[in-house]
């Protein structure tokens, strides 16, 4: 059981055994076991809270307490692109 995550810019850097080389985002299938939200993930590659700006899940803008189950597409970016979505849509968290 798998999640696709999607780690885009300089949050690429922080992940361990990959050479980046170009623009395209970092793509890592991880097992779902132990993984329920979108910390988890941040956890799992020691990404602080801090580093990240738009966190998406299918799609769909989401928070920190988003859960996310096997199958999913997650992405992440980085604090330096940072878009207009704050400002437009609200954040979709679960609690």
């Amino acid at each position: 059981m798998t999640i696709l995550v999607k780690i885009f810019g300089d949050l690429r850097k922080k992940i361990e055994g990959y050479t980046i080389s170009d623009a395209l985002p970092l793509n890592l299938q991880i097992d779902s076991n132990g993984i329920d939200t979108i910390a988890d993930i941040l956890n799992k590659f020691a990404i602080e809270k801090e580093e990240t700006y738009h966190l998406f899940v299918n799609g769909t803008y989401s928070g920190f307490n988003k859960k996310v189950k096997n199958g999913d597409r997650v992405g992440l970016f980085p604090k330096n692109m940072s878009l207009l979505y704050k400002w437009y849509f609200e954040r979709n968290e679960d609690e």
